[in-house]
């Protein structure tokens, strides 16, 4: 297959804003796909080269792009910059660069689809000395290769923003319509809304185990969606918690008797046991093995299964004292690749186990929350500081929830969790069975899609950030712009302060993680590629027509950049919605 088709469907999927529209053009176009070419189509449909459970990366910057378009046109680079601010988006720059230049193996060269996924492969795997060069070659081979349409959309998928408008929903019901023959007219109106609504379910359930969009389309084409299960060393997406306004709520929502359980301030780790092998992954399903060798040892020596999952927060631990430490001292394991044992004895972590999703050789997610929860108990033994089931309370009262809540204010912790004994485990899903309740207002987490440069002693510097958050096909919405939580970090820095748990909340630390991610300019502003995701107080949320969201965030600050979130984990509208409505 020709990327030229794919490049003019993406250019239709642009055009059109509906999403049945969308889903029915993508429908029609996967009827079209050979199976030998259904995988690499799958992934550049969602502008990505490898599966969301593959932890390689493309690794290309704005930079790099610059540079293949000027192997690629022999354009001087400072020229390319120049036409980059005018268009602001290197994908036009090379489109119109490579059409003033004539390429006569254009006459004789098609680009196929699978020679762009092979290709952008390629690149990821450079390495090492040298690597530069090769990537440069290679994309600057694809450019010249591609045709005027291709071209834009082969920038924006190395630049890994494509920017038109398929939503993983719209993904997955088009995986439907292509291959499962739902109930949808001509006029694209449902006739067996329930019957409908299962064959969505089937593909969204087959997703939520496996994340791979292309190995779940490849089953729906064979007819083999069924017997797709859950794979040791392969993160499910992880199961979310709604809000509540106050305890009694909750557990009325969820159903008397509840379990309730500590909410930690730490991060979500999902780990694999298969024998002696152990993977852990965060809920941005990142592998965090290497990371975490304290955590791998205490789940070897405590948990008693030839195999299984476990679902938990690991939260930090003072090593003197043992009590709880916030998650913004310990963030930076999330991330860092060298003196791992040094930062293990200097910032250890005890996991709190909370649930179990598979266990020898048996899926769990369809059990009832009070068998899975006497699994885990039977299956580990605790080590303390170092592995532990999560501390749980299974009660009806008002009262008794009241007093556990404050024991778990009291050991550092936000908060409780309320869940419903007889709820299965729902991957990739805020389900109203789990609700969370922390004393104040909650923080919301968004992404930074925009920001300004500084002026006067800020020069030089990305300021007042412009933040987003989620619509429920994934589109994102602006929710106001953010400038404090900055300066007074970057002040206390320089006091000689020894906590390094805020270096990423600096004017110049939080540039440096952005410039990479510019992908328009026009004077002092900037269009940011999402990818970022920070934890934002706030005062109150107000309704304002100046933000896509049609809110705004009143005296917002930065808390925290959060490293274990993943822009499908940032805060919905429906959530905002709630809050607004909760301030009445």
């Amino acid at each position: 297959m020709d990327y030229a088709e794919l490049a003019q469907l993406y250019s239709k999927l642009e055009a059109t804003s509906k999403r049945l529209e969308k889903t029915k053009l993508l429908a029609d176009f996967l009827k079209t796909v050979p199976d030998s070419e259904l995988e690499s189509v799958i992934l550049l449909l969602q502008g990505k080269i490898f599966p969301a459970w593959d932890k390689r990366t493309l690794g290309v910057s704005s930079k790099l792009i610059v540079k293949a378009i000027k192997t690629a046109t022999g354009t001087q680079e400072a020229r390319i910059e120049q036409l980059w601010a005018q268009l602001g988006d290197l994908g036009l720059v090379a489109q119109q660069l490579l059409a003033k230049k004539t390429q006569a193996v254009l006459a004789s060269a098609t680009l196929s689809v699978k020679d762009v996924h092979e290709t952008l492969k390629r690149v990821a795997q450079a390495e090492g000395k040298g690597s530069v060069e090769t990537k440069t070659k290679l994309l600057a081979k694809l450019l010249t290769l591609a045709d005027a349409q291709s071209t834009p959309y082969i920038v924006r998928t190395v630049l890994e923003n494509l920017r038109v408008g398929i939503a993983e929903g719209i993904l997955r019901d088009a995986i439907a319509w292509a291959y499962l023959n739902p109930p949808i007219q001509d006029d694209l109106t449902v006739t067996d809304r329930q019957a409908y609504n299962r064959i969505i379910e089937r593909v969204q359930s087959a997703i939520d185990k496996t994340n791979d969009y292309a190995l779940v389309a490849r089953a729906a084409k064979q007819g083999t969606l069924d017997r797709i299960t859950i794979t040791l060393g392969r993160p499910l997406r992880v199961m979310l918690a709604q809000r509540e306004s106050s305890l009694s709520a909750a557990l009325d929502r969820v159903g008397r008797p509840a379990q309730l359980e500590y909410k930690y301030d730490g991060f979500r780790l999902q780990c694999h046991k298969e024998g002696n092998a152990i993977t852990l992954f965060t809920r941005r399903l990142e592998n965090v093995t290497d990371q975490f060798p304290d955590v791998v040892a205490a789940i070897r020596e405590a948990v008693k299964a030839k195999n299984c999952i476990l679902d938990g927060e690991a939260v930090g631990i003072d090593p003197h004292t043992g009590t709880y430490r916030p998650f913004q001292n310990i963030s930076q394991r999330i991330k860092r690749k060298y003196h791992i044992e040094r930062l293990a004895q200097e910032l250890p972590v005890e996991l709190n186990v909370f649930d179990l999703l598979f266990l020898n050789g048996k899926p769990y997610l369809n059990k009832p929350l009070k068998e899975r929860r006497a699994a885990i108990e039977a299956i580990i033994t605790p080590l303390p500081r170092r592995i532990t089931p999560a501390t749980c309370l299974v009660t009806s009262s008002d009262e008794a929830a009241k007093k556990f809540y404050q024991a778990s204010l009291k050991t550092g912790n936000e908060g409780v969790m309320v869940k419903k004994l007889d709820a299965p485990y729902k991957p990739g899903a805020r389900v109203g069975h789990m609700v969370k309740f922390k004393p104040t207002m909650d923080t919301l987490d968004l992404t930074i899609v925009g920001a300004e440069w500084g002026q006067g002693k800020r020069s030089g510097w990305l300021t007042s950030f412009t933040l987003a958050c989620q619509d429920e096909e994934g589109n994102l919405l602006t929710v106001g712009k953010v400038g404090t939580g900055l300066k007074e970090l970057e002040e206390e820095a320089h006091e000689g302060s020894n906590d390094t748990s805020q270096e990423d909340l600096t004017f110049p630390s939080i540039t440096k993680r952005l410039k990479p991610l510019i992908i328009k300019t026009e004077g002092r502003d900037v269009e940011i590629k999402p990818d970022i995701v920070v934890e934002v107080k706030f005062e109150e949320i107000q309704k304002s027509p100046s933000y896509t969201s049609g809110y705004a965030l009143r005296f917002p600050r930065l808390v925290r950049i959060r490293e274990d979130r993943d822009l499908s984990d940032i805060s919905t509208i429906a959530e905002i919605e709630q809050l607004f409505a909760s301030q009445r």
